[in-house]
């Protein structure tokens, strides 16, 4: 395509530094200045045909506008080799000789205007046709814009043939069509910048119907203003309440949100609590040194904003006084009792208390109540941890209002013994027993087990054997074989001893069960013995038919004494088998 006309871009307020905002402090207005220049143009000798870049740069206050001489006389903006971008830069493509001049910039603003340097740029040789590989003189820089202001990503390439500039994006989202124009041969203008132009662009000069390229980068970073999703609101509490105040703002980068208290900044306390990243303030039991003004500010390096909301806290006359006689005593490792008595005036009205609960070490947020009648002066509160510190404080309720809280009681509960073990008993011998168990969870410190032991009709136990937690299991001997035993086995630490867990066994019994085991023991191989024998006589017969005409055939066969036996019942063995001569 063919290069788009010269245009001169200036910059005007963008609608972001356009936008009323709150100030954060009052001042003086802005001044009125301009520096020197910092940057100024350079001399330059530039082949025919090729491409010259001039720059320079100012500051000041408004932004001063750069216009452009050749010889003294304002550049002729019609000319299209000629491209003029914001900040001050110039680009002459297709030079020709009568390009050759000097040249300088003039900043003007409101405050002064001031002249550049003067820079020489001399146009040698005629155009050459030698072929040279593309290359990109200056491309894109870094640039950190906010939303609405225009981005200037330049490109300047050279070589022969005239290489094609062409822009796309690292991440391969397209670039799109609005708002986006290209200046002079190659430069990227995108106007009325959002968010979500932000990203890595690369400006590529290509060889004209080759795939030869050279490739050069730019990071594009869109910044956006705090500006408030939620402004707090101004509320009304009564006192003894919880007040809270929402701030929610959104920017890019994300703004941090910081509280003020009527102009001073607002440190979190016991009962002041900001939570989601500073959005949410938590006052927790207002009282009247709480009402004030509340300013939420949002920051970014975009810019900030401000909000603010009054709190007015409420306070009835006539209400009750705090509770009295608060008392917290531990009853258990998991219940307290907590007690307290009348407040000491306007107590006519009083429709029931409330008893607020929290572990020492949490946050005032993970406080929590228990409602009981305005007859009830003790509740048992329940549900504890073990070994553990709470505090417990009272308010008096009526209609109106609630009372200032009561003195605050901090007490620990108990700590929690073990919890029983199981226990098994296993005998080994006829005066022996082996007591095992499992290990128990949660023992504490300086834990273990004790185990007893006793004849059933005695009335001491032997013991305790103390055994150390990593010990499971334990023998016992000595024992009576005809006596029965109770075992008992219990785990202890620090807070004292569990309850126990108890084993009755008979090594009677259990003897009676063994021998009975070893006479079937003995009884299976006089089995076994007999029916070798069986065999060993079967084969005599077998023998003896082979050298007799005849053999007792009414010789029937032996049953397995192991096996139960089947009816009818068979002779003794020694009357149904004749006598035979063993050969050997």
């Amino acid at each position: 395509p063919s290069p788009a006309p010269l245009r001169f871009l200036q910059p005007g307020p963008s609608p972001s530094t356009a936008r009323e905002r709150l100030p954060l402090a009052s001042g003086p207005s802005p001044l009125k200045a301009m520096s020197d220049f910092h940057i100024h143009p350079q001399n330059a000798v530039v082949e025919e045909g090729g491409v010259a870049r001039f720059q320079c740069q100012i500051h000041g206050l408004p932004e001063p506008v750069i216009l452009w001489q050749k010889n003294r006389v304002p550049i002729n903006t019609d000319n299209d080799r000629y491209t003029l971008l914001p900040k001050g830069v110039l680009q002459i493509t297709g030079l020709r000789a009568e390009d050759s001049g000097i040249f300088h910039c003039v900043a003007t603003n409101i405050a002064n205007v001031k002249f550049s340097r003067e820079a020489r740029l001399s146009v040698s040789g005629s155009h050459s046709t030698v072929y040279k590989d593309p290359m990109i003189l200056v491309g894109p820089e870094n640039l950190t814009l906010t939303v609405h202001q225009t981005a200037i990503l330049e490109c300047i390439a050279t070589g022969n043939p005239r290489p094609i500039v062409s822009w796309s994006r690292l991440d391969g989202r397209p670039i799109g069509v609005e708002g986006i124009q290209v200046l002079g041969t190659g430069n990227l203008m995108i106007s009325d910048l959002t968010v979500q132009h932000s990203g890595i662009y690369v400006c590529a000069a290509n060889k004209p119907g080759t795939r030869v390229r050279r490739t050069a980068q730019g990071r594009l970073v869109v910044q956006a203003p705090a500006e408030f999703v939620q402004h707090p609101q101004s509320i009304s509490r009564p006192v003894g309440t919880t007040a809270i105040f929402t701030c929610l703002a959104q920017g890019e980068p994300p703004p941090q949100i910081t509280w003020l208290k009527n102009g001073q900044i607002l440190e979190p306390t016991d009962h002041i609590k900001l939570k989601n990243n500073n959005s949410t303030l938590t006052i927790y039991g207002i009282s009247q040194e709480d009402e004030a003004i509340y300013q939420c500010i949002a920051e970014n390096s975009a810019g900030s904003t401000q909000a603010s909301a009054r709190l007015t806290v409420l306070w009835a006359d006539g209400l009750p006084g705090p509770p009295q006689n608060v008392k917290a005593e531990t009853v258990s490792a998991t219940t307290v009792q907590v007690s307290w008595s009348e407040p000491l005036q306007n107590t006519k009205e009083i429709i029931g208390y409330v008893l607020h609960i929290r572990k020492a070490a949490d946050p005032v947020e993970m406080e929590y109540q228990e409602a009981v009648s305005k007859n009830t002066f003790q509740q048992l509160v329940a549900d504890l941890e073990p070994s553990t510190s709470y505090s417990f404080y009272i308010k008096a309720y009526t209609s109106r209002g609630a009372s200032k809280a009561s003195e605050v009681m901090l007490v620990s509960t108990l700590g929690e013994v073990p919890a029983m073990p199981s226990l098994f008993i296993k005998v080994l011998n006829s005066t022996t027993i082996q007591a095992v168990w499992e290990p128990s969870v949660k023992l504490g410190q300086h834990e273990g087990f004790k185990l007893y032991y006793r004849k059933v009709h005695l009335s001491h136990f032997t013991g305790p054997m103390l055994l150390p937690s990593n010990i499971t299991s334990y023998n016992i001997t000595h024992l009576d074989p005809s006596m029965v035993y109770e075992v008992k086995l219990l785990a202890y630490n620090q807070h004292g001893d569990g309850n126990s867990t108890v084993r009755f066994v008979s090594l009677r019994e259990t003897v009676e069960r063994t021998g009975k085991r070893q006479n079937q023991s003995n009884l299976c191989t006089r089995c076994e013995t007999l029916q070798h024998r069986s065999d060993i006589c079967i084969q005599c017969c077998m023998l003896l038919l082979l050298n007799r005409p005849s053999c007792p055939s009414n010789i029937p066969s032996l049953p397995d004494p192991c096996k139960p036996p089947s009816p009818p019942q068979l002779p003794p063995l020694a009357q149904r088998l004749p006598s035979f001569t063993f050969l050997t």
